[in-house]
């Protein structure tokens, strides 16, 4: 669709009086006769002006050209994953693994430095800061003798970046609730931000926490979050473990402490030097041992919960295999947030601002949203986890999940926000800290066509957000998708003018009265138009599009190909020189140009087949261009629109479902189990 050409006295209009226009607009010659919708968000109004300059710790286009970190998703608040790293390589082989064991052989591989064991199941992107990796994954490893491998939990795992050293465990363990809110095995899917001495991530448990990257290792426990209690073990009053609980409990009531319960503590890697100190706090219900356990001295508080005795220490310096949390805000307790199967914002940052997506949806129905009212877009301060503003958008219109993660860019000297709601829509708001707890809302743009549906499973054609956006040259791109469990499907890449103000949408949705007056409807969740009922999709005069991708007919034969499609996407594009790449769900590789023709259409310079579903996003760097997929592969292209074969498709030995990431000469990537860094042998 074309963008409409407005002059600037227009533009001034729409931004100041759109509400008004788009009366006029709908109702063609007949504005006295034109219904007013209920909705509000048909009448935006901007009164936003240039921000002041912003102090960050460093500005993008600084972190992109220094090509020596990825400290966030996307690299930077732009999320465009293009850095200024040289000297990679486009030749590895992984080597061989012993079956049994998992041992590397080093000498098998070539131009692999290191090799870190991940969890069973990885989904979230390593980030590189200062020295140190940082991976969100499950418990697979089992780094954490409190924590074996058949424990599940949300990890996040730093290892040191010039050896794949592990370094420190951050642990969430399961929500109680179950997998509608923590599917299991999933663990910490989102990727954090540093800046310094400071990480922020979401954890699975819908926590927005804030971790010292040096963990305890540089003998501080950071606040304000101090003695953070943590389990290290338990004994069940049921199956094998009855008889241990019987004996402990007996135990304990005479203040002593069970050979079976110093058993379980020396498994859970806390053994017991010589005897304890057992003291009642809570007849029945609550005991401490005072003793030298691991070697230090410490206090380890015994508790009766239900069915089983809980064992808690409090982490502090002599937890060094531990992540060291300086604070923590839970957004489920805190907001009423009622995420769906779990929480995966990639939080980033501006000044001293942190914008994080709740990841609220619907219930285990797949139906009924628990929390239409919840937030779900937030503005907090970084240093302090105060929370600036909140936002329900999309409220009764989310379908499913919220999983997107936000950027922030500067568009005419005006700072915006730009979260991807679950109902399919792009909003933008101001990035700042709001007025009485409410951000200003700058435009916000339907994604989807008005008639499209939305189905259980995956079996309709309108979609959610499943990409980040990214901020490319004064215009934001995006692409729609859906659950990667719901399949392929149709799919739609957009390229949008993020000057606009109000309901920037392509279309408007309208009701067709018998007088021929167009009544504006409001947006609804499963449907916005339903032609049957008499209501239209009509062109949006005051549309932000610059130009649109679905299909096109790459050989002009007249007929769209499976090649020729846009397929629904969780990927989010990569841009370099007006260059643009993005893989759909389908597996197809796609190179656009970011800018569109005169004609104002997208111009596709060529797609490719991986034969493998894309989970993953493109990294652009040195060159090259690299894509994973579900298969193991990951596909090499010369970076160029003529470049339309890769070099090489290099197996990794299991999924990647990650995207590709570079700093200081080394590719690193994430499989399904694994670590890779990547780099010439030196």
């Amino acid at each position: 669709m074309k963008k409409n050409e407005m002059s600037a006295w227009a533009l001034i209009f729409a931004a100041t009086f759109s509400g008004s226009l788009m009366s006029l607009a709908l109702s063609g010659c007949h504005p006295a006769t034109v219904a007013q919708a209920d909705s509000p968000e048909l009448a935006l109004v901007s009164t936003e002006t240039a921000s002041a300059e912003v102090q960050e710790f460093k500005k993008p286009e600084a972190i992109l050209e220094a090509g020596d970190s990825w400290p966030q998703w996307g690299g930077t608040r732009l999320r465009n994953n293009t850095p200024n790293v040289t000297g990679l390589t486009d030749m590895w082989d992984i080597g061989n693994f012993d079956r049994k064991t998992g041992e590397w052989d080093k000498e098998s591989s070539e131009n692999i430095r290191w090799v870190s064991q991940l969890g069973s199941q990885t989904y979230g992107n390593p980030v590189i800061s200062d020295g140190k990796v940082f991976v969100g994954t499950n418990n697979g490893a089992g780094y954490l003798d409190r924590y074996p491998s058949t424990v599940d939990l949300g990890c996040l795992l730093a290892f040191d970046e010039v050896n794949g050293d592990f370094l420190w465990q951050h642990s969430s363990e399961k929500l109680i609730t179950g997998r509608v809110h923590d599917w299991p095995l999933q663990g910490v899917c989102s990727a954090s931000m540093v800046e310094g001495d400071r990480l922020w991530f979401v954890t699975s448990r819908g926590e927005v926490r804030c971790l010292d990257t040096e963990g305890f290792l540089d003998g501080e426990d950071d606040g304000p979050v101090v003695n953070e209690p943590a389990n290290v073990a338990q004994i069940m009053n049921a199956g094998p473990g009855a008889k241990a609980y019987e004996a402990t409990m007996a135990a304990l009531t005479k203040g002593a402490l069970s050979d079976e319960a110093k058993q379980t503590l020396e498994e859970a890697g806390e053994p017991l030097d010589g005897d304890a100190e057992v003291k009642t706090i809570s007849e029945g219900k609550v005991w401490t041992l005072m003793g030298k356990f691991a070697g230090v001295d410490r206090v380890i508080t015994v508790k009766a919960i239900g069915p089983r005795l809980m064992f808690i220490k409090t982490l502090g310096t002599s937890d060094q295999r531990d992540a060291d949390t300086v604070w923590v805000y839970n957004m489920m307790e805190e907001l009423g947030v009622s995420q769906h199967n779990m929480a995966s914002c990639s939080v980033t940052g501006y000044g001293d601002l942190l914008f994080v997506n709740t990841s609220n949806g619907i219930d285990e129905s797949h139906i009924n949203l628990p929390a239409p009212d919840a937030p779900s877009f937030i503005c907090m301060d970084k240093h302090t986890a105060e929370v600036y503003w909140t936002n329900d958008s999309p409220g009764n219109n989310l379908v499913h999940g919220q999983w997107s993660s936000p950027a922030v860019a500067e568009f005419g000297g005006v700072p915006q926000a730009l979260f991807a709601g679950g109902d399919g829509y792009i909003y933008s708001f101001k990035a700042d800290k709001g007025i009485d707890g409410k951000p200003e809302l700058l435009w916000k743009f339907d994604c989807n066509p008005k008639e499209s549906v939305w189905k259980l499973g995956g079996k309709g054609t309108r979609n959610n957000i499943i990409a980040t956006p990214v901020a490319y040259d004064g215009h934001v791109y995006v692409a729609v998708g859906q659950d990667p469990e719901h399949g392929e499907g149709e799919g739609h890449l957009w390229c949008i003018d993020p000057t606009m103000r109000g309901d920037v949408s392509p279309e408007l949705a309208v009701k067709i009265e018998d007088d021929g007056t167009r009544t504006p409807i409001p947006h609804r969740r499963i449907q916005a138009v339903i032609p049957k009922n008499g209501e239209a999709a009509v062109d949006n005069p005051n549309s932000a599009v610059v130009w649109h991708y679905s299909m096109a007919d790459q050989n002009a034969d007249g007929e769209f190909d499976f090649e020729e499609e846009m397929h629904r996407s969780c990927g989010t594009v990569a841009i370099k020189d007006d260059i643009l790449y993005i893989a759909d769900f389908a597996g197809l590789v796609h190179c656009l140009d970011a800018k569109p023709s005169e004609e104002g259409k997208p111009i596709v310079y060529f797609t490719y087949d991986m034969f493998a579903q894309s989970w993953g996003s493109p990294l652009i760097a040195d060159g090259r261009v690299y894509f994973g997929d579900e298969d193991g592969d990951v596909a090499i292209f010369e970076f160029g629109p003529k470049n339309n074969e890769p070099v090489d498709e290099i197996n990794m030995g299991t999924s990647v479902y990650s995207t590709p990431v570079a700093a200081n000469s080394t590719v690193y990537i994430s499989t399904k189990d694994k670590l890779f860094a990547i780099g010439r042998s030196k």
